[in-house]
């Protein structure tokens, strides 16, 4: 099938051809039609899929006269997440020609400066859910003109820190406002608030519940704990890749591994909740630049970044939940070009990785490093036999 069988205008089609995107994906495909017709819809696709323009593409097919009345309302877990929403509007705006708008709200910046941009009316408002409560109570953000509200990183978004804002924001709009909810994974429990929230919404879904994409190879390689942050740093001497994200669970611990390793000249930033906006953005920019060849995140920070080209995705800290590991190395192996996600575990977080093979049906390699080489670990610990 191709967009113009989709429903789409020639302008659109010919802006996403300028991208270099001639041809949907399976989850646009199914998502795009369901959503022209306005039906409440729950998207739940693997990582890179293109889910972002499955929900972005039918917003823009329903303009048939575009005018400045705010009309959307899609709500994320991180501003990181925001800024790449607002660029892909941009992008497509530009290129095809409709001035279709979009702003970005989120907390921690002047709220003054995002009214001075909301009275400008865009029709897509692309922001976190505590400042857009902030700016609906204040009347800044027509609520009554909404006609669908965008819920990305849905599993996110619905658990239990986030779900009482996510129902707020959807008793503010009309009660015939189209709801869409996004996400990589969206576990059974999810699922059913969803599907509650939603009003028994039309469910699409590509590839197994939980999935990597084959194109990513998988390794993990033991070592005592208070050597993780060296084993980093050697495997990026090692393997020396140009573009490279690091997870680790705690803020304290990516502030000290992030000094660490440039302590020993290797170009690295950190990306936390509490990072500044100007560091957010110049650790952004320093990766997809090039001039950085480490992010060091947490999941939190991480979650939704599109960084083009990662080539290894390292887990320093381990995931307890399975479903945290399939994001973190979903941030590798784009497009379908070859990724690589190494954790680096202790004897004790070895059963984790067994927990992860199971969940994904994958397989793990062991490796070691010797004489300044990869090489694959035959040997096994007391701890990986017993698990």
């Amino acid at each position: 099938m191709d967009f113009e069988a989709l429903g789409l205008s020639k302008d659109i089609i010919a802006g996403l051809a300028l991208q270099g995107i001639d041809t949907p994906t399976a989850v646009q495909e199914l998502a795009i039609p369901e959503i022209i017709e306005n039906k409440n819809i729950v998207i739940q696709s693997e990582t890179g899929s293109g889910k972002t323009l499955a929900y972005l593409l039918p917003l823009y097919a329903r303009q048939k006269t575009i005018e400045p009345v705010m009309q959307v309302i899609v709500v994320v877990p991180t501003h990181e997440l925001a800024m790449q929403v607002h660029h892909q509007v941009q992008t497509l705006s530009k290129n095809s020609g409709m001035p279709v708008k979009s702003t970005v709200i989120f907390g921690d910046v002047n709220i003054r400066s995002q009214i001075e941009k909301l009275k400008e009316k865009p029709q897509i408002i692309i922001g976190t859910a505590g400042r857009l409560i902030e700016l609906i109570q204040l009347r800044k953000i027509t609520a009554h003109t909404i006609a669908t509200v965008v819920v990305d990183e849905a599993d996110r978004m619905l658990d239990i820190n986030n779900i009482e804002r996510v129902k707020t924001i959807l008793k503010a709009v009309m009660r015939d406002t189209q709801i869409i909810m996004v996400s990589a994974s969206i576990p059974d429990k999810t699922l059913k608030l969803a599907e509650e929230i939603a009003k028994s919404p039309e469910i699409v879904r590509t590839g197994r519940k939980l999935e990597i994409p084959e194109n990513i190879r998988h390794q993990y390689i033991v070592v005592e704990a208070r050597d993780k942050v060296d084993t980093l740093r050697k495997l990026m001497n090692i393997l020396g890749p140009k573009r490279a994200l690091a997870f680790i669970n705690s803020t304290l611990d990516i502030d000290i591994a992030t000094e660490k390793l440039k302590y020993h000249k290797m170009n690295a930033a950190s990306l936390q909740g509490r990072s500044s906006k100007e560091d957010r953005q110049r650790a952004l920019a320093g990766i997809a630049s090039g001039k950085l060849r480490l992010l060091v995140a947490t999941d939190i920070a991480a979650r939704g970044l599109h960084i083009d080209d990662v080539e290894i995705v390292f887990s320093v800290s381990m995931p307890e939940d399975p479903l945290d590991y399939l994001h973190r190395a979903g941030r590798t192996g784009r497009g379908g070009a070859p990724g690589l996600s190494i954790s680096i575990v202790t004897k004790q977080e070895v059963p984790l990785i067994t927990k992860y093979q199971n969940a994904f049906h994958i397989s793990m390699t062991k490796i070691q490093m010797h004489e300044g080489k990869i090489v694959e670990s035959r040997g096994r610990t007391d701890k990986e036999q017993s698990c």
